[in-house]
């Protein structure tokens, strides 16, 4: 699930007017961080989609600005020049940094996905090789043939719905 929260960290007059109106054209939390210390504690206290740090104040401390991006956390980090980015540029870059979250999210899922049943496809055909070896041997005890056959049944049942399921 992906976070709509957003920390928004500049020092300019007006930050909380440019907040509201980005969170009510995005339908997402903004919260503002007017400094240093505000900002660090937020991060420590919540989790962000995107952080937003103010270009001159990322400019003027360097070594602030990266310890932000290490506690940002997954958030999308942005750096902008608010003197000259409006209520329409931040809600673009914000828009961006969010869908490119989507994107990855599931690029992520799919990966993961895709993992796993590759794992599964290797273990459903070693149950499958194995019960089969299992029942071609000749002092397989009559209770256990037919629970032996039960088991290649499903594992061929289940290597047939994940081949179908590649397909």
């Amino acid at each position: 699930m992906m976070n709509k929260e957003v920390l928004m960290i500049t020092g300019i007059e007006g930050a909380g007017n440019l907040a509201a109106a980005i969170g009510e054209q995005l339908d997402l939390h903004v919260e503002v961080a007017a400094t240093r210390k505000a900002a660090l504690t937020s991060l420590k206290h919540g989790e962000f989609g995107v952080v937003i740090v103010e270009e001159n104040m990322a400019a003027m401390d360097p070594d602030w600005a990266n310890h932000v991006w290490a506690h940002a956390g997954q958030a999308i980090p942005l750096e902008i020049n608010f003197a000259i980015s409006g209520v329409s540029r931040l809600t673009r870059e914000v828009r961006s940094a969010l869908d490119r979250m989507k994107r990855e999210q599931l690029l992520a899922r799919r990966s993961v996905a895709l993992e796993m049943e590759n794992d599964l496809k290797v273990t459903v055909t070693g149950m499958l090789l194995q019960s089969e070896l299992a029942l071609r041997e000749p002092a397989v005890s009559p209770t256990l043939e037919p629970k032996l056959r039960r088991l290649v049944e499903l594992a061929g049942v289940m290597r047939e719905r994940l081949r179908v399921s590649a397909a």
